[in-house]
C-alpha cells in the first residue's frame, strides 16, 4: 500500500525568536504575533489542530484547544542564517554548519566589472535594497540605459531586476544563470534571483521571478526518497531551493492560490512518497514589505482552504506543516528573522494530543519523513515518528 505525505512550508511564518537572534539583530521578533497585531488574523482551523498550542505563541488567545489535536512542535535552527536556501535544505535534513556569504556593502568591483563584461551591460545599484523601493529608485535609468539592475538584502542573495519590455524574461534568466556560475566559493550566495518588472513608473514587479539556487553539497531526504523509488512532487519553488536535485515531478506556482490549488491536485493523485508545498506570499508579498495586515489575511487564507486539503487526506497519509524562518512585518527591518518555526501535524492514523516541545533542529522533519517510508535516516535530524504514532 503506498504512503503519502504532504508537507507545506509557509514561508517565513515563525513562531517567536530563537535564542540567538540578537546577534542577528532580530531580538524580539515573532512574526505570528506580530501579524496578529493587525486585528486581522482568523484561524480557526490551524487552532483546533493545535497550532496555538506552540511555545511562543501558545499565549495569544484564551480559548485554545487544551491539547493539540495530533501534533505540534516549534524547531530551532541548527544552520547559520535565516534564509529560504538555509531553512528548506535543513528541513531535508542538510545542516549547513557555515553561513552563506552576505554583502552588506554590495559585490566586490571585481565581480561587478566581471560580470557586466560576461552580459554585455552596465550595473546599477549593487547594494542592499528593498525589491520594490530599487526598481522604483533606478527603473528609469534602467529603461533609458539598458542597464541591470543588481542589489541584495541581509540574506545571501544576488538580484538581478530588469523591465520586461528591455530585457525579455528568457534573456534574465540566461543573465542569472552566468551569475550563478560565476558566484561560487567565497561568492557562493545561496540564491540568485530573476526580478522582472512591468508597466511604467513606479512599476510593478511581475510572478515572473525565478531562483537560481547553489547545489546542495550533499543528499538530502528528497535525493533518499526518490533514490529510492519513491515520488517526490514539488509544488512552487521547492524545484528550484534543491536546484533540480532529488525531485520526480514539479510545478511552479505564482502565488499562494496557485500553491494551494497545486497541492490539493496533488491530494487527488495516487502516488508513493511527498508533495513538497511552499507557499511563498506571506514573506514576498507581504512580510518583505512590513505589511502586517496583508499578512494576517494571507494567514487567514490559508486556514480558509485548510479544510478541502484535510478533507482529501486518506487514512495513511500525514500532513505537516511548517516553516522556513521568519520574516516579521512589524520590525524597522524588512528582511528575514531569526525564529522558531512551527511544526502542525495531522494524520488520522496518529496519537491525539502529542506536544513535542521544542526541538533542536528542523532537520528532525527530513528524518522523521524516512522514518516513516522505512528508509534509513542518514541525513542530519532525529526522527520523532516513535512519539507520534
Amino acid at each position: 500500500m503506498s504512503k503519502r505525505v504532504f508537507l507545506i512550508v509557509l514561508d517565513s511564518v515563525g513562531v517567536g525568536e530563537l535564542p540567538d537572534a540578537a546577534e542577528f539583530g532580530d531580538e524580539g521578533s515573532n512574526t505570528v504575533k506580530a501579524a496578529a497585531s493587525s486585528g486581522l488574523l482568523n484561524m480557526p482551523n490551524m487552532k483546533k489542530l493545535g497550532f496555538f498550542n506552540i511555545l511562543g505563541i501558545d499565549d495569544m488567545y484564551e480559548d485554545i484547544p487544551e491539547a493539540p489535536l495530533y501534533a505540534v512542535s516549534r524547531l530551532a535552527e541548527r544552520s547559520k542564517g535565516k534564509d529560504t536556501t538555509t531553512g528548506h535544505w535543513e528541513i531535508a535534513g542538510l545542516v549547513s554548519e557555515k553561513p552563506m556569504p552576505t554583502f552588506p556593502n554590495g559585490f566586490p568591483k571585481e565581480f561587478i566589472d566581471a560580470y557586466s563584461e560576461r552580459t554585455g551591460r552596465k550595473i546599477l545599484c549593487n547594494k542592499p535594497y528593498s525589491g520594490t523601493d530599487v526598481i522604483r529608485d533606478y527603473g528609469k535609468e534602467h529603461e533609458e540605459t539598458g542597464a541591470l539592475i543588481v542589489y541584495t538584502s541581509a540574506d545571501s542573495v544576488f538580484q538581478i531586476a530588469a523591465h520586461e519590455s528591455i530585457v525579455p524574461v528568457e534573456q534574465l534568466y540566461e543573465y542569472c544563470r552566468i551569475a550563478r556560475e560565476m558566484l561560487q566559493g567565497d561568492l557562493g550566495v545561496g540564491r540568485v534571483i530573476a526580478r522582472p518588472f512591468e508597466g511604467e513608473w513606479p512599476y510593478k514587479r511581475t510572478s515572473r521571478r525565478h531562483d537560481f539556487s547553489l547545489v546542495p553539497p550533499k543528499d538530502t531526504m528528497l535525493d533518499v526518497l526518490s533514490g529510492n523509488g519513491f515520488d517526490v512532487l514539488s509544488v512552487g519553488k521547492i524545484i528550484d531551493i534543491f536546484a533540480e536535485k532529488g525531485i520526480t515531478e514539479y510545478v511552479r506556482t505564482a502565488n499562494n492560490e496557485e500553491g494551494i490549488e497545486r497541492t490539493l491536485e496533488n491530494l487527488d493523485k495516487d502516488f508513493n512518497g511527498l508533495s513538497f508545498t511552499n507557499l511563498v506570499d506571506f514573506d514576498m508579498v507581504y512580510g518583505h514589505r512590513n505589511d502586517a495586515p496583508g499578512y494576517a489575511t494571507a494567514l487567514s487564507y490559508f486556514d480558509s482552504r485548510l479544510p478541502e486539503m484535510l478533507d482529501k487526506l486518506r487514512d495513511d497519509d500525514i500532513l505537516m506543516i511548517t516553516a522556513d524562518h521568519g520574516c516579521d512585518p512589524v520590525t524597522p527591518s524588512t528582511d528575514h528573522s531569526r525564529e522558531y518555526i512551527p511544526l502542525v501535524i495531522y494524520g488520522k492514523n496518529l496519537k491525539k494530543g502529542v506536544n513535542l516541545g521544542t526541538r533542536n533542529s528542523f532537520s528532525d522533519i527530513g528524518a522523521t519523513i524516512l522514518d516513516y517510508f522505512g528508509l534509513p535516516v542518514e541525513i542530519d535530524g532525529t526522527s520523532f515518528l516513535g512519539e507520534i504514532i
